[in-house]
């Protein structure tokens, strides 16, 4: 939508109230989770981009489709790298504008370049990627070499039952629960483990690791959610069921391949 770099620093606003005023005229686009964005009032379509004048505000209110909404700035925010990201980590106290991992707060300035304004009308995401966060959501496994230690009557239950989004989740990783999974042994080894990795810990209840998750872990793993399906399961309420079905690791990489080829990774 604005042409930026895939690792353009973007700010994320999770389940609304948040407020900008332009201090110079920007090129923005917004993305995610419907936030109910308005300018000076005016409604503003979600998986578009839009211009604001110097002065006008840019207002988010509460969710009604998904809870995470990504707001971008032709060029980028100007903000420190550190470790070769901008990403802010409250947990590790990194990133952020003071480097020190805080949340953006009240009064807060975010520069970027200055830049022409296009004279295109706003721009729409195609159908194709834009996500509907309401409708029901099932994530497709790819199970890896620990699943084998499950019992049938462990996988079954897994597969067969549904689980809900509990309160305690973040962006470290999103707890489920319901019918509990029983794991095949206490824990393991701490080993390295990856995005979307689906650890099972003692109480039976899936853990499913997100964008934050830790370097390494000891609970025992079914396997991995999809990453085509990461995005929608981040943008969960919680309550919210998921249910789980076997995934096609090449069909799934053709998916991925498709996504990503169209976004510029």
């Amino acid at each position: 939508l604005l042409g930026n770099h895939v690792n353009c620093s973007a700010i994320e606003i999770t389940l609304g109230n948040a407020c900008f005023v332009a201090l110079q005229d920007c090129h923005l686009a917004i993305c995610g989770g419907d936030l109910n964005a308005s300018v000076d009032g005016h409604p503003i379509a979600n998986w578009s981009d839009f211009s604001i004048k110097k002065g006008q505000k840019l207002q988010f209110g509460m969710a009604r489709n998904g809870i995470r909404a990504y707001l971008a700035v032709k060029g980028g925010f100007n903000v420190p790298e550190h470790l070769g990201s901008s990403s802010t980590v409250l947990r590790e106290a990194l990133g952020g504008l003071e480097a020190n991992g805080n949340a953006l707060k009240a009064g807060d300035v975010l520069p970027f370049d200055a830049h022409s304004l296009p004279n295109h009308k706003p721009r729409i995401m195609t159908f194709r990627f834009k996500p509907d966060y309401n409708l029901p959501i099932t994530l497709r496994v790819i199970e890896g070499y620990q699943c084998d230690d499950f019992s049938v009557e462990a996988k079954e239950k897994f597969y067969s039952g549904s689980f809900a989004i509990s309160p305690d989740s973040n962006r470290m990783g999103y707890r489920l629960e319901g019918n509990t999974v029983k794991p095949p042994y206490d824990g393991i080894l701490s080993e390295g483990i990856a995005l979307g990795a689906i650890q099972i810990p003692h109480d039976g209840n899936p853990i499913v690791l997100l964008n934050d998750h830790q370097t390494i872990g000891g609970y025992p793993k079914l396997g991995c959610v999809a990453r085509i399906d990461l995005p929608r399961l981040a943008q969960a309420k919680p309550g919210q069921k998921v249910r789980f079905i076997k995934g096609d690791r090449q069909g799934l990489q053709d998916v991925w391949c498709q996504w990503a080829q169209f976004f510029g990774y």
